[in-house]
Parts: structure tokens; sequence; C-alpha cells
């Protein structure tokens, strides 16, 4: 007996590219940690910068930039894997990131891809985020946010059983230049800054370094031996343990709070 009081919807083509990420993401030997980083002197003087350069900017832009930096310092770290025994290592930082976009009336994640980020500043990032918000995404020629594809192919693609899209994916994936070219090298993720509750993300991946970024929320810390009230931001950064091992991690991750700490690239 069916049920009367109930509703059928579309499903979003676009999400079953999430279904192939989520299965790929989980063949891969990932290792994760969940940081807390005091991001309140960053907040302070960007709040400046605004306020002095009558630019408009954003916490996530100058986000993007900090990792663009250190990640260039550590060019293993988002490399990718070529044939068996070589690691293909990259000058440009490429960062892909999700954009809440309307697709036939669904609000779906699609991705972006910001190129060379460590050559750009917090203002032009920011910039670029905000224009491609606008673009309005038509078919599925639109998939990746500011490419067009070929929207037969693309439709063909998706039609196809997940098995055989997965054979498709390995081959795609194996090239690390169209890898990079098609997807960057690095993965930052967010689900909105300021909320209720405190809690970190723990996203699937297909990339080699993957941020995710969680609650911003204000908390009791340590500064000095005294106990303040701190706007502490809540990171997950998983790695893919076949690139790089726990301890240039570790070092990478120490870096990387110390840049969000200090507000560099901030000035």
């Amino acid at each position: 007996m069916i049920e009367k009081n109930h509703e059928i919807q579309d499903f979003p083509i676009s999400r079953l590219a999430t279904f192939d990420v989520g299965r790929i993401g989980n063949k891969k030997h990932l290792i994760s940690c969940f940081i807390e980083v005091d991001v309140t002197k960053a907040r302070e003087k960007l709040k400046q910068i605004k306020m002095s350069q009558n630019q408009p900017t954003s916490f996530f832009a100058w986000f993007l930039k900090c990792c663009a930096c250190i990640f260039k310092k550590y060019p293993q770290a988002h490399g990718v894997l070529y044939k068996k025994n070589k690691l293909v290592t990259f000058d440009d930082i490429d960062i892909s990131i999700p954009l809440e976009k309307e697709v036939a009336g669904n609000i779906v994640p699609l991705p972006l891809l910001l190129k060379k980020v460590n050559e750009k500043s917090i203002f032009d990032i920011h910039a670029e985020i905000q224009n491609t918000k606008q673009h309005q995404v038509v078919d599925e020629s639109d998939f990746v946010v500011g490419k067009k594809y070929s929207k037969t192919k693309m439709k063909f693609f998706f039609s196809l059983p997940q098995s055989i899209r997965m054979i498709i994916w390995h081959f795609l994936l194996k090239n690390p230049f169209q890898r990079k070219k098609s997807m960057g090298t690095v993965m930052v993720t967010t689900t909105g800054f300021n909320g209720r509750f405190n809690g970190w993300i723990l996203p699937k991946t297909m990339h080699n370094i993957c941020i995710a970024l969680g609650t911003i929320a204000k908390k009791p810390h340590v500064v000095k031996n005294e106990i303040m009230i701190r706007d502490i931001l809540h990171l997950t950064i998983t790695f893919d343990h076949d690139v790089i091992d726990g301890a240039p991690a570790a070092r990478l991750v120490n870096q990387l709070v110390a840049a969000l700490e200090n507000g560099e690239a901030l000035g």
C-alpha cells in the first residue's frame, strides 16, 4: 500500500558527482586532524583592512590565501602520484571550493576552481568568488562553475552506471596534469562559519589534501597564561598518507595554524 501524503522529487543529476567523490574518497588512505585555531587577531586585522582600504574582502578569501602561502612551502603535500613510484609536484596552488548554485530548482554544491591562489591578493580572490556567484547554471555543461563542458558528453557521462563512471574517473585521475587542470590539487570546503554548535566536519575527497572549515565560536582559550574569550575556528585537515607522511604533515599543520593565528598575509 502506498502512502497518500508524500512527495516524489526529481533528483539533481549533479548530485551523482557527489556520490562518485564519496566512493573514490573511501578508497584513499586518508589521515585527518581536528584542530582549534584562535582567529581573533586575524578577524580584527581583517576588519581594520576593510575599513582602511575600503575594498570588499572576506575571512574565507584570506583563509584561502593563507593556505596557498603555506602549501607553496610544502609542494609534496598536494602532489599527485604518477605511475608506480613517482610524485608530480606543482608550483602553482590551484584550489577547488564548492559554491551553492540553483540547478533545476534545487540548491546544490558545484565546484569552482581558483587558479594560482598563491599569486592573488585577498581582494582578487574575494572578487573572483563573488563574480562567479552571479553566474547562472543553465544545464549540465555548467556543472563545474566558471567552465563550459559539452552538455551532450556530461549528460551521457551521468547516465552511465556508477561502476562505469568509476572506470572513467580512474583514467581521468591517472594523469596528474589533466587532474590539476580540471580539479586543482587542493580542496577547501566550509559549512558557513558562525553557528550555535561547536564542531568539525569530515568530508570525503578525491584530493590529496582537503581542508574543511567548521564553525567559528566564542570559547575560553588560554592566551599568555590567562583565560580569555576568543574566536575559535574548528578546522579539519585531511591528507593522503600515500603522498605525505605524518611528520611533514604535522610540520605543515603547525605552520598553517601559526599563520592563521598571527593573521599572516594581512600585513
